[in-house]
């Protein structure tokens, strides 16, 4: 079996966050998202409009996702893809170099983010 990881916060839930999944998950048999927790969020000064329990229900009812796990630190990357015996690890093409030391511990991929659409726009528009 093919393992696959991302990991992001996947606040707002839209469509190009289904389609990365989508993606994701096409490269491998059982896709894992290590989901940013309420307090990495804060580490990162980044505040979601829902919390971990709620996203990663919303998570967990998607076809293409077969577990989530926490996403506590920056540096748990490398211990997760050997924890959970992951052969591809998959982020979005704005990380793009950030995550190449993990090529020893496996396949690194990059996917383009879908345009026109983020968390970001979303509540920006929403704050007009």
């Amino acid at each position: 079996m093919k393992k696959v990881i991302t990991y992001g916060t996947f606040d707002l839930l839209h469509w190009g966050h289904i389609r990365l999944l989508q993606r994701a998950k096409a490269l491998g048999d059982y896709l894992i998202v290590a989901l940013s927790s309420d307090n990495f969020n804060q580490i990162k000064s980044k505040k979601s409009y829902h919390s971990y329990d709620e996203r990663k229900m919303m998570l967990e009812s998607i076809r293409y996702v077969d577990l989530v796990i926490p996403e506590e630190t920056w540096d748990q990357k490398a211990d997760d893809i050997k924890e959970f015996k992951v052969d591809t690890f998959v982020m979005g093409d704005d990380w793009i170099g950030q995550f190449d030391y993990l090529h020893p511990l496996c396949s690194v991929v990059y996917l383009p983010r879908t345009e026109g659409i983020s968390t970001t726009k979303i509540k920006t528009e929403l704050g007009r």
